[in-house]
């Protein structure tokens, strides 16, 4: 302020000494008012220049904060993705769950159709160890039965047994009779002394049967007569009658002469008989 210009406007009016000290007073009015905006300039100055700072400062917070956020978004978005995936996975668990109900209850009416199945089988195990009881019975008594058979049998072979003797014997019986005549007609053989039936020891205590044992002189020389006497003659048979023939060589001698006596034989059996030089002799021979 020009405090000199407002000197010179209130001298004029006031005089001198007044107008110098109004202008001193304005001019101490002015420079105290002065000093006082100064004052508060500055402070207005300092406190925008504090704003400023705090409006960095701010700004700088709202940066971090809006990073702060980008990152809280990011977390969110990365959440939300696992929130997803948890729930897929949930779905699939779920999903699971149902299927293991499902099969459950499946196995659940296997396992009552195989208590059911159980159940059929054991009472069909006892029908069947019934059976078996009742079979295991019926076999003791068709034992029993085979039992008693195989009693009769033995008793029917011991009969059969005494039959054939009886027959064999017979037969032996006529041939003893009739031999002698036939041989000496046939031959030309003569019976010394007369048949037998006879057993010859072939070691000790041991004995062959014969049926029809005998000597006879031929062309002056002694043979044995052997024989044997079957009502139904078979070619096993005469293979049998020759080995046994052969083996008692040792204990009657060489010259033998063999003889059977049958009731039966068919004719391939009497040729094979006649090739092996038998002779052979049928009941009704001895008539």
């Amino acid at each position: 302020m020009n405090t000199l210009k407002i000197y010179d406007e209130l001298k004029d009016a006031l005089g001198e000494q007044a107008a110098r000290a109004i202008a001193r007073v304005i001019g101490d009015l002015y420079e105290s008012e002065l000093l006082r905006l100064r004052e508060g300039f500055e402070k207005l100055i300092e406190s925008h220049r504090q704003s400023l700072g705090r409006l960095d400062r701010i700004e700088q917070s709202i940066g971090e904060l809006a990073e702060a956020q980008r990152k809280t978004e990011e977390r969110l978005e990365e959440l939300a993705a696992r929130v997803d995936t948890l729930a897929e996975a949930q779905r699939r668990t779920e999903q699971r769950v149902e299927e293991l109900a499902e099969a459950q209850r499946k196995t659940e009416e296997r396992l009552e159709n195989l208590a059911a199945r159980v159940d059929a089988l054991a009472e069909a195990q006892k029908r069947t160890d019934r059976k078996v009881e009742e079979l295991a019975e019926a076999q003791r008594r068709t034992e029993e039965e085979l039992r008693k058979l195989a009693a009769a049998q033995r008793e029917t072979r011991r009969q059969l047994g005494g039959l054939a003797h009886t027959v064999g014997y017979r037969l032996e019986d006529e041939a003893f009779k009739a031999l002698p005549k036939l041989l000496g007609r046939d031959l030309g053989a003569k019976l010394v002394g007369r048949l037998k039936r006879d057993y010859i020891e072939i070691a000790p205590d041991r004995y062959v049967e014969i049926n029809i044992l005998g000597r006879a002189v031929k062309d002056s020389k002694e043979f044995v007569i052997i024989g044997e006497a079957k009502s139904q003659l078979r070619k096993r048979d005469v293979d049998g009658f020759i080995k046994r023939c052969e083996g008692l060589k040792r204990f009657l001698g060489e010259d033998q002469i063999r003889v059977l006596v049958v009731y039966q034989a068919p004719p391939q059996v009497q040729r094979y008989v006649r090739e092996k030089g038998i002779m052979l002799y049928f009941s009704y021979d001895f008539s």
